[in-house]
């Protein structure tokens, strides 16, 4: 039946041009991993701290989520089952990984979903936030790459798991020494994810030609990259609040000046480091240090840097 739904979905799309597909092209962007990172950091950053860090924390969980989901099921991509589902344009060089669930739509409901399901967030916003997150969820079924249960699962687990670190962030606040009991759970959560994902067994099943379909150890990749996000971030969390604890309550020209110098830092890490550490270091190990390095400057580094170069200023 989900098969038939893209089908429809596909007929429906090729028949009505490109403009319709290009608007959900522009709606699944905002879903898209790095995307997501820049926007969390940015707030983390330059807006306000404590929803910058609420963010981060749901996201990693989430990342966990998905990477323990996607190895358990090994769900194939749809053009995988049944080769006459056709991805819209390059959807398909984003879609990485098992299929289920949508990572995009689990991005979506850590970004906007975070804010839709607080309390303290205006209603038409919130409104407005949960719309975001079905449009980003319903693109991965118009543009062929993901089925309706893998965005149904993602858009329900991701908003729970935001829901749950509100509660989670609420406890922290209330008991600040318990910080490290957070970051080491955790790390131990993270360490189970990642010693299930590489010694469980996967699916071999092969063409007509006996090439294997999907290799289970590649498709385990995407489940290190969330360990690794996740680690880092609680690590350089616990790290900043207890040795650094810089403010984003600072004049609106330091916020640019963040703003300006985060973004320029940032991608130097992500296209000059991350790549040398991937050439120096391969396989897993390479790609678990690389994405660590990536998070742990987002939650640690650059707000040890700005904390030095703002108080030398003042």
């Amino acid at each position: 039946m989900d098969i038939n739904i893209l089908l429809a979905l596909q007929d429906f799309r090729n028949s009505t041009g490109a403009f319709l597909a290009d608007f959900f092209a522009k709606m699944t962007w905002l879903g898209e991993l790095s995307m997501t990172i820049v926007i969390m950091a940015l707030i983390y950053w330059c807006v306000s701290k404590e929803f910058g860090s609420y963010l981060l924390m749901g996201w990693s969980g989430n990342r966990l989520v998905n990477g323990l989901l996607k190895v358990t099921f090994c769900a194939y991509r749809p053009w995988i089952r049944d080769p006459r589902i056709v991805p819209y344009g390059n959807a398909i060089t984003t879609a990485t990984g098992y299929s289920f669930p949508s990572g995009h739509t689990m991005n979506a409901a850590t970004l906007f979903g975070g804010g839709a399901v607080r309390r303290d967030v205006q209603r038409t916003l919130r409104v407005v936030l949960g719309i975001l997150v079905a449009l980003v969820a319903f693109s991965r079924i118009f543009l062929g790459v993901h089925t309706p249960q893998d965005i149904l699962v993602g858009a329900v687990a991701g908003t729970l798991v935001m829901y749950l670190t509100m509660k989670l962030m609420q406890w922290v606040t209330d008991h600040p020494e318990k910080d490290l009991w957070v970051v080491g759970i955790g790390v131990l959560l993270g360490i189970a994810v990642a010693v299930y994902a590489a010694v469980k067994p996967y699916p071999v099943d092969k063409d007509e030609a006996g090439k294997v379909l999907v290799e289970g150890a590649k498709m385990a990749n995407d489940t290190f990259k969330g360990v690794a996000w996740c680690m880092a971030f609680l690590t350089g969390w616990v790290l900043e609040r207890r040795f650094v604890q810089f403010s984003t309550d600072v004049p609106m020209m330091k916020r640019f000046t963040r703003l300006a110098f985060g973004l320029l830092s940032y991608y130097l890490v992500c296209l000059i480091i991350v790549p040398a550490v991937k050439n120096w270091i391969s396989g897993t190990a390479g790609t678990f240090v690389s994405c660590y390095l990536q998070m742990f400057y987002v939650a640690f580094i650059f707000p040890w840097l700005m904390k030095r170069f703002e108080k030398q200023d003042a």
